[in-house]
């Protein structure tokens, strides 16, 4: 085994197009692209095998690819859905190193010291990879170097050698009168290729050990992981290849060009260290318990739980996490498994809080022919922090005196013992909110994910009813006087009323920033009304907008 650094570049150029075409088959007899939005077009993302060969690129305008290849087929890119199948990679990567990096859109890095020998070597790997990823439908390139740099250089370049650019020195864009002293300049000069010299290793794609910059040498400078305008200065320059920008001062690089360049070179040189960083695996908390003999009591089951929270607690608090949502599985001896499954309207580590919501779900678990083994699982958990008080006795009196006065962990507790019968979410409460509209002045959220409101707004002059809804006419014979003022008769509800008080009026204008159609009736005056038989009810007269004037009752007190 080498203890020399081995790292492993994998790159899938058609992940974005082979994904879909794994996906739904489109495609299959015919080009295949995706494409993205870039201002007002839609460039090629990604093409299948068909649509390369058919003379397509990626970052060509859709409709330059449509002229060429009539048939292609197309799909709008998904970035989220890209960016999940690369982890569903990294996770199958896994299996020949434990430390796999995922470098976004298309690649993978990977650090195989110590492990390419379990798989025959590092060519052996290289097949199983190749054919793992055929059996997928994938393609890939890969690499394998001592550096990060190196090994994504290979995996994107190996064989390919520095292409000409054009520039102001190439003789097709200069005078008449300059292209014979052109003619006499050197021809990489002139725009051209430059002199390829043989390299050890040149268009493989592993780096022996030691080799890196041999290897690297024949490769275009693109091939350091620079900026494209990066690389057309150097190629206007002449150095297109890795082995001409390494011999060249680091100062000058540096000076012209930025510290990037510099940093970039080496690192694939292995003069500077780049780490892979592996994702970081999830936090798992749950709980095993593996019984000798199968159980079937309900005495025994608690007696099983009494031993688990304690160690699932302790795991919360390791990690500063507390418990939302909490799942008990019984598995039983003919090999099926049935869950009960609590929410806390307060995330918790602790045992005493999470007990009595697990009791009141036993009775759901049908024991059958035993349970021989019991899992515990945490898997819906948020940050817990612990709180202080100010450090005098005042402000511990005052904590003391709020815990009491709401409750505290009481009302928390309450919550998620109603809510493992009728469900959290039909559990809510009401907050203040911010307008000066009647129906929008609170505003109804679910009492397990908010705390309870403190500083109501004082309440207006005329009281609002305690039942509102939606504005209902309400019928006038004859012509409403001006100012208007509650008619003596009106007709609501298929009812005749007569009225016999009222207060008011108050003057309500709608919300001019936003569009409500609710308030497209204009400015209202409210009033509150008494009508024969001692019904109080809750109505405003509409000054007129975008609908026509009148009157309307929207509430009515109790």
């Amino acid at each position: 085994m080498s203890s020399v650094r081995r790292i492993l570049s994998l790159w899938f150029p058609r992940l974005a197009a082979e994904r879909l075409l794994r996906v739904d088959g489109v495609g299959v007899d015919a080009p295949f692209a995706v494409v993205r939005d870039s201002g007002n077009m839609q460039l090629l993302a990604s093409l299948d095998l068909a649509a390369s060969r058919a003379g397509l690129s990626v970052g060509q305008p859709l409709r330059d690819a449509r002229a060429v290849c009539p048939t292609l087929v197309t799909r709008l890119c998904n970035p989220q859905a890209e960016a999940a199948f690369l982890t569903v990679l990294r996770r199958w990567a896994g299996k020949f190193s434990p430390w796999v990096s995922e470098l976004p859109p298309d690649g993978l890095t990977v650090d195989l010291t110590g492990c390419a020998h379990l798989f025959g070597g590092e060519a052996a790997l290289l097949e199983q990879i190749e054919t793992d990823c055929a059996a997928l439908g994938l393609s890939v390139r890969a690499g394998i170097a001592d550096t990060v740099g190196a090994a994504w250089a290979l995996a994107r370049y190996a064989g390919r050698g520095a292409e000409a650019a054009r520039s102001g020195d190439a003789i097709d864009q200069e005078a008449r009168a300059t292209r014979s002293r052109a003619a006499k300049r050197r021809h990489w000069e002139r725009g051209g290729a430059a002199p390829v010299r043989a390299a050890a290793g040149s268009g493989e794609r592993i780096a022996a050990p030691g080799q890196t910059r041999t290897a690297l040498g024949p490769l275009p400078v693109a091939a350091l992981r620079l900026p494209p305008e990066v690389v057309a200065q150097l190629g206007r320059l002449g150095l297109r290849r890795i082995d001409e920008l390494a011999g060249q001062p680091r100062a000058a690089l540096s000076r012209r060009f930025g510290k990037e360049l510099v940093l970039r070179l080496d690192q694939a040189l292995g003069l500077v260290p780049e780490p892979v960083s592996p994702a970081k695996p999830p936090d798992h908390f749950a709980v095993r318990l593996t019984l000798p003999e199968p159980i079937g009591l309900l005495d025994d089951l608690r007696a099983g739980l009494d031993r688990l929270l304690p160690a699932l607690a302790e795991r919360l608090r390791e990690k500063g996490r507390g418990a939302r949502r909490v799942r008990l599985q019984a598995f039983r001896c003919d090999h099926t498994m049935q869950s009960v499954e609590v929410g806390l309207a307060r995330p918790s580590a602790e045992p005493d809080r999470l007990l009595p919501l697990l009791l009141m779900k036993l009775d759901e678990i049908d024991a059958g022919p035993g349970i021989d083994v019991l899992r515990l699982e945490a898997h819906v958990t948020e940050p817990v922090h612990a709180s202080q008080h100010r450090g005098h006795l005042g402000a511990a009196a005052d904590g003391a005196a709020r815990m009491k006065k709401d409750g505290g962990a009481a009302l928390d507790d309450l919550i998620g013992k109603l809510g493992a019968r009728v469900g959290l979410e039909a559990i809510t409460r009401l907050h203040p909110a911010d307008s000066h509209i009647p129906e929008k002045t609170a505003k109804v959220l679910a009492a397990a994910w908010s705390e309870p409101a403190r500083n109501w707004p004082a309440r207006p002059a005329l009281p609002r009813p305690l039942l509102m809804f939606r504005p209902e006419p309400v019928h006038v014979e004859g012509e409403t006087p001006l100012p208007p003022r509650p008619p003596a008769r009106f007709r609501w509800r298929r009812r005749d009323l007569v009225l016999r008080s009222a207060t008011g009026p108050e003057r309500i204008a709608p919300e001019w920033w936003m569009d409500d159609p609710e308030w497209r009736s204009g400015v209202r005056d409210y009033w509150r009304v008494e009508v024969a038989g001692g019904e109080r009810l809750w109505l405003f007269y509409a000054h007129g907008g975008a609908l026509s004037a009148g009157w309307f009752c929207q509430g009515r007190f109790a």
